[in-house]
């Protein structure tokens, strides 16, 4: 339901201009939100958000959310606060794990502290399904926690402080566990990374699709704009204190995926204890706030495919390239249990 009357109610997101947190500008905004954006832009982009330069509703700070004291003005009335930003992807974590602690974990407490102070209604916190390594399927929000690598870890300690401030504070937070997100505006940053960015690089280029494995894998990938859906489905609920996990429910192969997107494939060699199928259990988000997925698999590979001009600037990968860009990934992770956000 759209907002009214003449003052807009206030939502601060938190890196705004990536993937996800764009998304969930582009929800806010056509429900009348005043959108107040944060993005340091290491993994955002600011064209992300061009389509509201002329929205006096949506500003945007591109800082590091570990520069904001309680207080800011920014947060100043924000009903809600969406917390996405964050440093994402496995092997960097490894080479960095320090970084990832302070930006994912530290970084959580202090846009916290700058919700509390302003008095913000929900806190809704961007986690992530890699908190269960390697997981029985499908996944529920009571499965065994087992982070596997340093992203894992900090994302799930990012949860924990959230869960301690509604615990100590009687702050009203919610956790979204994301699975497999794909869609428009996805990163297209140097690291080596989720599969669909590194497809439609390799599909602009004609060169064929390094396919992990034999492709039989599933992942439980979601569209961007059914995430966002469930953020304000999580804010909007008077449910606190509460764990979602977010996927379409509905595993797809990566040889589907090739198959959808068209062209040829090889094969590289499976990485250490990667799963064959993440699934997530999405009964609890069904039943509680009445969130489902919206974007059927093939119709949100088709808006990819129709906006796969957005990564040609993405970094082109080959056998050879992702061999070296993982070789901490062996290194460090072989013979462990580990799954990708």
């Amino acid at each position: 339901m759209s907002v009214s009357g003449t003052a807009a109610p206030v939502a601060v997101v938190t890196g705004g201009a990536g993937f996800i947190g764009s998304h969930m500008v582009d929800l806010l905004a056509g429900r009348g939100y005043e959108v107040r954006v944060i993005d340091s832009l290491v993994g955002g982009r600011e064209a992300n958000l061009a389509h509201h330069s002329g929205n006096p509703r949506v500003k945007a700070e591109y800082r590091d959310i570990r520069d904001y004291e309680p207080g800011d003005p920014l947060f100043a009335g924000a009903r809600y606060v969406f917390h996405f930003a964050g440093i994402g992807d496995i092997v960097p974590s490894i080479e960095q794990p320090a970084e990832y602690m302070s930006a994912n974990v530290q970084g959580t407490v202090r846009m916290l502290e700058c919700a509390r102070h302003a008095a913000a209604s929900k806190f809704v916190y961007a986690a992530s399904s890699s908190c269960y390594g390697l997981a029985s399927v499908p996944t529920t929000e009571e499965h065994p926690i087992g982070p596997q690598y340093p992203y894992a870890l900090s994302k799930y300690l990012g949860e924990l402080a959230v869960m301690h401030w509604h615990q100590v504070y009687k702050q009203a937070v919610n956790s979204i566990r994301i699975f497999n997100a794909y869609g428009i505006r996805s990163r297209t940053s140097g690291v080596y990374g989720a599969v669909f960015g590194v497809f439609l690089r390799q599909k602009l280029a004609g060169r064929p699709y390094t396919v992990v494995g034999d492709g039989t894998q599933k992942r439980d990938f979601i569209y961007g704009s059914d995430v966002a859906g469930a953020f304000l489905a999580a804010a909007e609920t008077e449910q606190s204190g509460r764990c979602y996990n977010v996927g379409a429910g509905n595993p797809q192969s990566v040889n589907r995926l090739v198959e959808l997107l068209g062209g040829p494939k090889t094969h590289i060699p499976k990485r250490p204890g990667e799963p064959d199928c993440t699934w997530a259990d999405i009964s609890r988000i069904k039943g509680e706030l009445g969130w489902s997925p919206k974007v059927s698999f093939e119709e949100g590979v088709g808006r990819v495919v129709a906006n796969i001009d957005y990564w040609r600037e993405a970094p082109l990968w080959d056998a050879d390239s992702i061999g070296k860009a993982t070789e901490s990934w062996f290194k460090y992770l072989g013979g462990t249990n580990v799954r990708g956000a």
